[in-house]
């Protein structure tokens, strides 16, 4: 059957009810991951820290390779079972990383949820999208499967997915792109989680889509009162959904901020080096610029600043010692001797 046309947003059902107090804070300490292929060990993410309290949105920038999804999948628990992950994780003070598997898969999907990439690979292609939603809820809050696919129902009228009693028939493959991307956010918000990790949701899609599904999210974020992680590459996209913004470069954080401090007065290259090669309205006319190299080989780091082969004012001292962290106006941080120079 040939995908639906995307139909235009609906008008929003009454707010989500949370079911219990919102008090569920994410935090991060010097997160480590290295993977292994082969011979060679991958320093997927090195030392990442943050503290992300209820309703707050943190959005992570960065190419692709920068250890964007690591992160979050090593806070889900889906690396693979060779992989190291090390540093603390806790929600609301729980270690996560200490939890047999078994609680981890229990705590899943209740407390904290995931939007993958790309929803056609997400979703499993030989069940509906009703019974793939209704099968969370079963499983996280018991209750009957006529109950479970009333509020699947429920949650597609709220994704603004319309005909949504007849939608939970389709298979993932007779929706369109916004469609599915719906479904897997109605499917990820099913059980009203605490965080909600959003790893590049709306990369696929066309801009007006683009646009329903930041504000949307948002929304949903506000009605729900749950933190939310959200990957990008896009820096427009940083701007319409987020609180902070983390800069992200070869598995660490390099800048970090609110959303204004980040686009109106980047203190790290790598950030400048984004915002400049990147098509906005302000610079109609202008060429862009394009960063020069690629990002560094994750199983090779050298010692000192990641950057520094690809940054136009680097010098001895960015390839001989790591960065410091500075403390920037307004709070936030930059890891370049540049700006601990300016402090």
């Amino acid at each position: 059957m040939a995908p639906m046309p995307e139909a235009p947003i609906m008008e929003a059902p009454a707010p989500i009810a949370p079911d219990r107090d919102r008090g569920a804070t994410l935090e991060l300490q010097n997160l480590t991951v290295r993977l292994y292929r082969h011979d060679s060990e991958i320093a997927a993410v090195n030392g990442v820290s943050f503290t992300l309290a209820p309703g707050e949105t943190l959005t992570i920038l960065g190419e692709s390779g920068s250890g964007k999804s690591v992160t979050l999948k090593a806070l889900m628990g889906l690396l693979p079972p060779r992989a190291r992950v090390g540093g603390v994780v806790r929600l609301a003070g729980q270690s996560l990383l200490d939890l047999p598997r078994a609680a981890l898969s229990r705590l899943r999907g209740r407390r904290i949820s995931m939007v993958f990439q790309e929803p056609m690979s997400a979703l499993d292609p030989v069940y509906t999208i009703g019974t793939q939603i209704a099968e969370a809820i079963v499983r996280h809050e018991g209750l009957s499967r006529r109950a479970a696919m009333q509020r699947a129902q429920e949650m597609l009228e709220h994704v603004r997915i319309p005909s949504a009693r007849r939608r939970l028939s389709n298979y993932p493959h007779e929706m369109s792109g916004g469609m599915r991307q719906r479904a897997m956010i109605a499917l990820a918000l099913a059980c009203k989680p605490d965080v909600l990790l959003a790893d590049e949701p709306t990369t696929a899609l066309d801009v007006t889509v683009q646009i329903q599904i930041l504000l949307l999210l948002r929304q949903l974020q506000q009605e729900l009162g749950m933190a939310m992680v959200f990957v990008t590459h896009d820096m427009g996209v940083a701007a319409e959904i987020s609180d902070r913004v983390a800069v992200m470069y070869a598995g660490r954080f390099v800048e970090t901020g609110t959303a204004r401090q980040i686009i109106r007065d980047p203190r790290h290259p790598y950030t400048a080096g984004l915002l400049s090669s990147t098509v906005h309205g302000g610079r109609r006319g202008d060429s862009l610029e394009a960063i020069p190299g690629a990002p560094p080989d994750l199983a090779a780091l050298q010692r000192g600043c990641a950057f520094a082969p690809r940054c136009r004012w680097a010098e001895a001292r960015c390839r001989a010692t790591d960065p410091p962290a500075v403390v920037r106006d307004g709070g936030g941080l930059v890891r370049c001797v540049r700006a601990a120079a300016t402090a």
